[in-house]
């Protein structure tokens, strides 16, 4: 799969994902996908806060997108 096709199907599981985040007063943005597939995010509200926050990504955010992407290594919340 190409860089670009990867990065729209990247994006779309994110949107997918939003309104989970959002529910709880939380949201996440995609930044970049790098060249070792490592999707960087920016979590926003709650979830910028929040003490589980690492746990959503990890067990919630990342595991829904390897599951849908397996070629994606990792999902990191990067602080800007």
């Amino acid at each position: 799969m190409d860089r670009d096709t990867l990065t729209i199907k990247v994006k779309n599981v994110i949107e997918q994902l939003r309104p989970y985040l959002q529910a709880d007063g939380g949201d996440i943005s995609f930044l970049e996908l790098t060249d070792d597939n490592v999707v960087n995010v920016e979590l926003h509200g709650a979830c910028g806060s929040c003490p589980y926050s690492r746990m959503t990504l990890k067990n919630g955010v990342e595991d829904a997108m390897k599951r849908v992407l397996p070629e994606i290594k990792s999902v990191e919340a990067v602080n800007i």
